[in-house]
């Protein structure tokens, strides 16, 4: 059974950072794509950035480029997302989630991944 587990969040000031952690376990195979979503209230999950297994590349919405980082870790179903100089309009729910391909085209759409984690709350507010 696949599972993925976000870690990490929390409340933090404006132009403050924070390191969100996904584990997805339960599929041998591995995973060929993971991907960070988030959803405010009132809003639609958005991507915010996503990560190729195969060869590394990474893809990011353009709010986000230049301040949130995308990385695996060395255990390969691990991935973090490092959020600097947060503002007050990154506060959401923040997704984890995985697929068993890879779509560069499809890496920031929410429809394209298999599995996903609960959420983890980011609130950035003085």
């Amino acid at each position: 059974q696949v599972q993925v587990v976000e870690s990490g969040g929390g409340l933090v000031q404006p132009g403050g950072s924070l390191r969100l952690s996904c584990v997805a376990s339960g599929f041998s195979l591995g995973f060929y794509a993971f991907g960070w979503f988030r959803q405010a209230p009132g809003k639609e999950r958005e991507g915010v950035s996503a990560l190729s297994a195969s060869d590394g590349r990474t893809f990011y919405q353009d709010s986000v480029k230049g301040r949130f980082t995308i990385s695996r870790g060395d255990d390969k179903n691990t991935v973090y997302l490092q959020m600097n100089s947060l503002k007050p309009e990154d506060t959401a729910v923040y997704y984890c989630a995985t697929a068993h391909n890879w779509n560069t085209q499809r890496s920031l759409d929410r429809t394209f991944y298999d599995y996903w984690g609960q959420g983890t709350q980011v609130t950035v507010s003085s």
